[in-house]
């Protein structure tokens, strides 16, 4: 065989590689309308095809344009267990991509990855990494990275074919981003629905009934005390009821989540129960900007409300910290008092706010677990799994 005709040979067998990569990673994306399967679907299919052993897609809010950590694949325990330092901060490669420097896929093998710099122990020998920006429409969207332990440079073949990969990563997030928003526009329809429906019949009906006993309250003379005594009570308890439907269709509005992300909305919170009552409230927060489907972060915001008024009402403490941390993964949301705990194995058969926490817990797909002891404060620790979660 000549010269020429091995050359051709050379070039057929690598169009045939690129080819097979482009559609096997394109079916991945294809198989997955939800953002997080199907990034962590065609990270393991670039891993395994360019023989990278880890790497992650950082995503752009469009809102406020901070970045978060979307998925991850075998992040070295040095990151993965500490999730604080996959949070946006100094980048060098989100540096040039938020100043426009960075228009295709990039070798970034002189620097050290500022997520990996300084990771004495828990760094597996990974230092370095390659760089693919993401655009969409000239849209940015947000940067694929990844990462070979015995890191040589890609060739110039292998990050030409990493841009391809990264705009078909581009059109994968732009879709499922979409179909996210028509469900969320979905979900606020409807709960806008039942806002109206109990106003225009329960809360309605409420105050009807509230007429009716206050005239018949009216009418009562002083020979029958049990009779208005009676109708007193029945009062009370109608108005009583009346003001829950008005404050229910307030919380199906979702007004603190409105326009806010969840770490906003729950740092809105911890400042409002330590002004109204006069606690020490520590929040912080990790991952906070990741976007989340609305009936997890309702549902959250609803269990660290029920959490801090079972501490106000039962604990008697001084001091709170809650601990928000959002990962590709998992949402862990810790609340732990100094108040005076209790005997979990005991609990008074009237106590159902951990009834309630432990079954919007579940309902969510995740857990509820309580630590306690008498004298010695609580707290409680609430993990929601995100992968797959709409």
């Amino acid at each position: 065989m000549d010269s020429q005709a091995e050359s051709t040979n050379e070039k057929l067998k690598k169009r045939n590689r690129e080819l097979s990569i482009l559609n096997t990673i394109a079916d991945a994306l294809n198989r997955e309308v939800d953002l997080t399967r199907a990034l962590n679907a065609a990270l393991g299919k670039i891993a395994e095809l360019f023989n990278v052993q880890t790497g992650w897609v950082w995503l752009q809010r469009e809102e406020t344009g901070t970045n978060y950590v979307a998925a991850a694949l075998n992040l070295p325990p040095g990151l993965a267990n500490n999730p604080e330092r996959m949070e946006g901060g100094y980048c060098y490669c989100l540096d040039k991509y938020a100043l426009g420097e960075m228009e295709n896929a990039r070798n970034v093998s002189i620097i050290t990855c500022t997520r990996l710099q300084g990771l004495h122990e828990g760094a597996e020998g990974l230092r370095y990494h390659a760089s693919v920006p993401l655009y969409h429409h000239n849209k940015r969207v947000g940067v694929l990275n990844v990462v070979s332990g015995d890191w040589r440079e890609l060739s110039e073949d292998d990050l030409r074919l990493l841009n391809t990969v990264g705009d078909m990563l581009s059109i994968a997030i732009e879709r499922a981003q979409l179909y996210a928003k028509s469900i969320q526009v979905g979900a606020v329809e409807e709960r806008n629905r039942l806002a109206r429906e109990i106003h225009d019949t329960l809360a309605q009906g409420l105050t009807a009934i509230t007429l009716q006993l206050e005239t018949a309250d009216a009418l009562l003379d002083g020979d029958k005390a049990k009779a208005r005594t009676a109708v007193q009570k029945a009062l009370s308890l109608t108005r009583a009821n009346l003001e829950e439907a008005r404050r229910s269709v307030l919380d199906l509005r979702a007004a603190p989540l409105e326009r806010h992300t969840l770490r906003e909305a729950l740092d809105d919170l911890s400042r409002q129960y330590a002004a109204e009552w006069n606690l020490d409230i520590e929040f912080n927060a990790t991952g906070g900007d990741r976007p989340l489907p609305i009936r997890i972060e309702a549902g959250l915001y609803r269990m660290a409300q029920e959490a801090l008024t079972n501490v106000v009402r039962h604990a008697h403490a001084t001091h709170v910290c809650i601990q928000f941390t959002c990962t590709p993964e998992q949402i862990e949301l810790v609340i732990a008092d100094d108040g005076q705990g209790f005997d979990t194995e005991a609990l008074a058969k009237g106590r159902f706010g951990l009834v309630g926490l432990n079954e919007r817990a579940r309902l969510l797909g995740g857990t509820l677990e309580v630590c306690s002891n008498p004298g010695e404060g609580a707290s409680l620790t609430i993990t929601i799994p995100l992968e797959g979660a709409l």
